[in-house]
């Protein structure tokens, strides 16, 4: 029986969205807490998120199971190497959700996600390897694919794994500091081509993932540090919307999603362990990430299902 050509070409740039409403889920959520709302509704969008994220997965696997070398292909773009980070980072993520109802079920789900990262990682530093000298220059997307594993620690540390999570914590702030140090001058000076723009905001998300991982592991100086960087990259980003946003809706956009989730969903928890003013700009915070997260995502959704976005960001052919 033939395949829908969808799932012959099902592109990577369809999970940046998946995991901000991971992302955003999680938010609303630990928001439940904080401001006493009721549970059900944030539980309720975890579940329906986490099915799309299945299946999403589930359409890149056909891919990769009807020719394995279109990973490779993908590999070689970068909207296709940050999109396979951010399904990696999307298992991960899914383990939080899944950890108050199933923990067994969690636990394996995070085994794979940090897996099937390392995979991506290897892959995407050999796709870098083999570009001409003048294409292997530093860029904010190498922060999913080589900091990404900062999001395992979310599910792993209540799962008990405080030696790996250690591990993860500390390569991860190295990481991500050499990429800063390489690429975080292109948004302070506005240098950034305006289609690739949107791109810049994924510096935030690293000082907020880390922030998460700090206070997790109880280093609650290094997660005020991290939460006072990220709230200063957030309001630099925020002010800075029009440049960003410059050249009109592209899939590019999908990299607003998770750094806009992860930064309101470290001040919540900064929130609800009584830091000043922390309470107020988390929910300023995941509004904003609401009111942008969602129409994004449905947006970039509707190219994945009438067959545009494998077009847009030249996803490979199965």
């Amino acid at each position: 029986m033939a395949l829908p050509n969808g799932l012959r070409r099902t592109p990577p740039a369809v999970f940046p969205p998946v995991l901000g409403l991971l992302g955003l889920g999680i938010g609303w959520r630990r928001a439940a807490e904080v401001f006493d709302l009721p549970h059900g509704l944030p539980e309720a969008f975890l579940g329906a998120v986490t099915l799309l994220a299945a299946a999403a997965i589930f359409a890149y696997g056909v891919k990769v199971a009807l020719r394995p070398t279109a990973v490779l292909d993908d590999l070689r773009t970068l909207p296709g190497r940050a999109g396979l980070a951010t399904m990696s980072m999307s298992v991960m993520l899914a383990a939080a959700a899944l950890l108050p109802h199933a923990r067994g079920l969690a636990l394996g789900v995070l085994l794979t996600g940090l897996g099937l990262h390392l995979l991506v990682a290897l892959g995407s530093t050999r796709a870098i390897w083999q570009t001409p000298p003048e294409g292997r220059g530093f860029t904010p997307a190498m922060h999913v694919t080589f900091v990404g594993f900062i999001v395992g620690p979310i599910a792993g540390i209540p799962l008990g794994l405080r030696p790996l999570c250690d591990v993860i914590f500390w390569y991860s702030l190295v990481a991500a500091l050499v990429i800063w140090a390489g690429s975080l001058g292109q948004l302070l000076a506005a240098r950034a081509p305006a289609p690739l723009r949107p791109v810049q905001a994924i510096h935030l998300a690293p000082a907020a993932l880390l922030g998460m991982v700090a206070h997790g592991l109880g280093m609650e100086t290094l997660a005020l540090g991290f939460g006072a960087v990220a709230t200063a990259l957030w309001l630099f980003l925020v002010a800075r919307a029009r440049w960003l946003l410059e050249a009109g809706f592209s899939p590019f956009w999908g990299s607003l999603t998770f750094p806009m989730a992860a930064h309101a969903g470290l001040m919540l928890i900064l929130a609800a362990h009584g830091v000043p003013g922390a309470r107020v700009l988390g929910g300023v915070s995941l509004v904003l990430a609401t009111l942008v997260i969602l129409p994004v995502a449905v947006r970039i959704l509707r190219l994945w299902l009438n067959g545009q976005l494998a077009t847009r960001t030249n996803a490979a052919t199965a």
